[in-house]
């Protein structure tokens, strides 16, 4: 292992926009890499010295104990030997005010050159898939078993993928083949799969990818964001004749939604609406497994609204945010923070929502179910790996619903040993569906697969949104400009502006009610969400994509108009360069996919811009095209 930690391929240092062909070529063998993971390290943790970080690779990959993450299950008050090991679980972290592209460029806030490609991915991505530049997720597989030859008994380690994709059943899947191999033989294992992943292609949206990694292939689709939703299993594609036969897996980010949420079906939607409201929120799980996956389940929620809040599917007191999220002297911030802790009760006692959950009561922990379905991760005939579980697992009675959290009073969040329940003075907008918990209680006495189960509690969740959402969509679309209005010799019209009491009065006869039966009090829920983080990033998002429509079709009339030379007769010389520069400015953002332009309008617009440098004078020329 040291060996590792020292030697191995390394990655090329050098800054985006000032790295020469040479450097490039330096830095192309980690080029894939970098596309999927930042990094793989190995985390150790001593009871009494804390947590350490004993390896990165690629090894000039530069982390920092802390940047790596909380400390393992448990590691606050002890081992826990209680739960089954190995443990599953993800958290997500702000990169380093020092190192804030999180690359190895040695801390000097430059991104590698191997993430120029960022934009073309985001361009295509679902937002709510989109790599985050400021973020970081890192997925955990933590092992704790009694050792007699550690000080106090306990031999404890964590391996971990460091990516800023949010592709966590990919992931999930990917350590459940690595980390039984890493324990067994460290060193060459993870330097093979590193340069296995290193051969992999890029995630391009759209696309279903074979990914080879010990001996097995990983069957993925890169979800894009013109995919329509699927409510079952996607049947296997082509093998094009792959040994081994590929394993499939039924999606690379989303949850079994009906297993998260297991204990709050009946408040499915009081927790729908708290999230897009990017309300402050606790979630208090038995284990950092469940924590994590029930933060990424409600985050999920609001598919396909991207959720414009932070979150921390398992935060911990060793985090370096935990004096800004505890402190009382302001309001908490619009976080979603999952801890296992019960000291957060009295830390975080002055937020407004906190809901506890206890122990599933099931045969096994309920965040370690993927570990069950990735059993069957070997050779042999393809299947589907559905939702993170092939095992059902038996959490209730056939015909019932799994027991309930009660929603309480915070005031009644005193103790640390505070029953499980939803504490909030929040009063739901909408009323609560109750044909969708007969549809669950149903599917449960029919005997339905949880997959069928998480479906429906899926398509309810988007259909929900999309309910909210379409009419706000519909009203920004009519702020947008007319096409006959564009004229090619212009300043293209301006974006009308959003205005909040206009959009509500359309809301009588255009609103959630044509598309969703729920009552209650739609204009009060619409009226709060204006207030939200998320109101304000959609927008944002919205209007810039009509911006840049709106320069698409400036350019398109531009190229269409056929009397650029009449129109040149009566101009001056800097009205032309104003034009040239103009153009080309809109050509430099069409070609970065910032424009919705065809290729077609490009090379037209490029033979304009030919034509009206060639119209000037020398000098002009020379400082148009300098050679």
């Amino acid at each position: 292992m040291d060996a590792l930690s020292g030697a191995g391929p390394r990655r090329a240092r050098c800054s985006l926009g000032a790295a020469s062909p040479g450097a490039r070529a330096a830095a192309a063998p980690w080029a894939r890499f970098s596309a999927w993971l930042e990094c793989v390290c190995v985390v150790t943790f001593d009871l009494e010295l804390g947590q350490a970080l004993e390896l990165v690779y690629p090894s000039d990959f530069r982390l920092t104990d802390k940047e790596v993450g909380p400390g393992p299950p448990g590691s606050s008050r002890g081992p826990d030997l209680s739960r089954p090991s190995p443990s599953f679980l993800c958290f997500r972290k702000a990169a380093s005010a020092t190192c804030p592209s999180l690359t190895p460029t040695q801390c000097s806030g430059q991104r590698s050159p191997w993430h120029a490609e960022d934009r073309h991915y985001n361009s295509g991505a679902p937002m709510s898939l989109q790599r985050e530049p400021a973020h970081y997720f890192g997925y955990v597989y933590f092992r704790q078993v009694k050792d007699s030859s550690v000080k106090r008994g306990y031999f404890q380690k964590s391996l971990v993928l460091v990516s800023r994709l949010p592709f966590v059943r990919l992931f999930q899947a990917l350590l459940s083949l690595i980390a039984p191999e890493y324990f067994s033989k460290p060193a060459p294992c993870l330097e093979a799969v590193c340069s296995e992943i290193d051969e992999w292609p890029a995630p391009v949206p759209g696309q279903t990818l074979n990914l080879p990694v010990m001996g097995v292939v990983l069957q993925v689709h890169i979800p894009s964001r013109v995919d329509k939703p699927e409510y079952s299993p996607p049947k296997p594609c082509s093998h094009e004749n792959l040994l081994p036969a590929p394993v499939i897996l039924s999606s690379v980010h989303e949850l079994d939604l009906f297993r998260c949420f297991q204990p709050v079906l009946t408040h499915v939607q009081t927790l729908w609406e708290l999230m897009l409201l990017g309300e402050p929120l606790v979630v208090l799980a038995p284990s950092p497994a469940v924590s994590s996956e029930l933060v990424l389940a409600l985050i999920s929620c609001l598919q396909p609204l991207k959720f414009c809040c932070d979150y921390r599917p398992y935060f911990t007191i060793h985090d370096s945010e935990f004096k800004e999220f505890t402190t009382r002297t302001q309001a908490p911030p619009n976080v979603v923070l999952g801890v296992t802790n019960p000291f957060f009760i009295k830390t975080l006692q002055h937020w407004p929502h906190i809901l506890r959950v206890g122990e599933p009561k099931m045969a096994g922990e309920v965040g370690l179910s993927f570990a069950q379905g990735a059993r069957g991760l070997g050779l042999g005939a393809p299947r589907v790996l559905s939702c993170g579980t092939e095992v059902q697992h038996r959490v209730c009675s056939v015909g019932d619903l799994p027991k309930q959290v009660k929603l309480k009073k915070p005031s009644r969040l005193k103790t640390l040993d505070t029953k499980p329940g939803l504490y909030t003075a929040y009063s739901a907008h909408l009323h609560r569906d109750k044909a969708l918990l007969k549809r669950l209680l149903k599917g449960l006495q029919k005997k339905k697969p949880w997959d069928t189960q998480t479906a429906l509690l899926r398509r309810h969740l988007l259909e929900l949104t999309q309910s909210f959402i379409i009419p706000l969509e519909h009203y920004m679309a009519s702020l947008m400009p007319l096409q006959k209005n564009i004229t090619a010799w212009k300043t293209p019209p301006q974006i009308r502006p959003f205005r909040q009491d206009d959009f509500l009065r359309s809301l009588e006869h255009a609103g959630p009610q044509l598309t969703c039966i729920l009552k209650g009090d739609w204009l009060g829920l619409y009226r709060r969400f204006f207030k939200s983080p998320h109101f304000d990033g959609w927008y944002r998002q919205r209007h810039k994509e009509m911006a840049q429509k709106l320069e698409a079709l400036h350019l398109e009339a531009i190229c269409e108009a056929q009397n650029i030379e009449t129109w040149m007769k009566d101009k001056s010389e800097v009205e032309v360069v104003d034009l040239v520069l103009k153009l080309r400015e809109k050509l430099v953002q069409a070609q970065g996919h910032q424009l919705p332009v065809k290729e077609a309008t490009l090379q037209r617009a490029q033979l304009y811009i030919e034509t009206v440098i060639g119209s000037l004078p020398k000098d002009l020329q020379a400082v148009l095209c300098p050679p």
